[in-house]
């Protein structure tokens, strides 16, 4: 790898990182200033609906096929049925993604 490979994946390595410590440190920040006097602090409402809103947008986009054949999409919804097939039967995270992702490798593979 050339050394603007390794400062492209460091630099986004710490865009990363600094994405997910900055709004930390700022809300803890801001919590313990908002303390009351039995010691709750108040969320602001936004932020709660942010999360959700950046996994439903990152959703969206991971169903639409970078190239828009009727291969790319069969494999898109397999991918997406073997996902769901197996979060029904066991209410995990990491499971049903995985063999999602490996139901889409097999079918982009073997067509």
């Amino acid at each position: 790898m050339g050394m603007s490979m390794w400062l492209a994946l460091v630099s986004i390595a710490i865009g990363t990182y600094l994405i997910r410590l900055l709004p930390y440190i700022w809300m803890k920040r801001s919590l313990a200033k908002r303390q009351t006097e039995d010691g709750i602090g108040s969320m602001p409402t936004w932020l709660t609906i942010l999360g959700p809103t950046m996994i439903a947008a990152m959703f969206g986009t991971s169903l639409v096929p970078a190239h828009p054949d009727i291969l790319a999409w069969l494999a898109t919804g397999v991918g997406v049925l073997v996902t769901y097939g197996v979060w029904t039967r066991t209410h995990s995270m990491g499971l049903p993604i995985l063999c999602g992702v490996v139901a889409f490798g097999v079918m982009t593979l073997v067509f």
